[in-house]
């Protein structure tokens, strides 16, 4: 089991950034594939990226190519989403999630049943 909280949320303009923490505590958070996806009112859930254990390997939606980045840190549990050049349609309730096994060897990892752990989510709304 392992525990994902999201935070680093908030109001920000267009053309402006963010970055969004998710912590994790409970299991070997260092072997966990962690991705991050997004959900506007009355949308599905949406993925945005996705990073393997290691950091080594990293898949982003084409809508934030080039604006977002990921990074993780093992060492202290977190994993980080660096959010540049926001555009009002990034306004969303943005998750975390989790799953132990190898994102190399996944085709599914962009959609949300492939994450069994999830974070209850932070708001990020870009106002034009």
């Amino acid at each position: 089991q392992v525990q994902l909280t999201e935070s680093g949320g908030g109001l920000v303009q267009a053309g402006g950034s963010l970055r969004l923490s998710c912590a994790a505590s409970g299991r070997t958070f260092s072997r966990f594939a962690v991705g991050w996806f997004r959900q506007a009112p009355g949308k599905e859930r949406e993925f945005v990226v996705t990073v393997s254990w290691s950091g080594g390997r990293t898949y982003f939606a084409d809508s934030v190519k080039g604006r977002f980045t990921i990074s993780r840190d093992n060492t202290k549990n977190l994993v980080y989403l660096q959010m540049n050049s926001l555009k009002p349609e990034d306004t969303a309730v943005y998750y975390c999630a989790a799953d132990l096994t190898d994102l190399t060897r996944a085709s599914n990892w962009h959609q949300p049943s492939y994450y069994p752990y999830w974070g209850q989510g932070t708001q990020v709304t870009v106002s034009s």
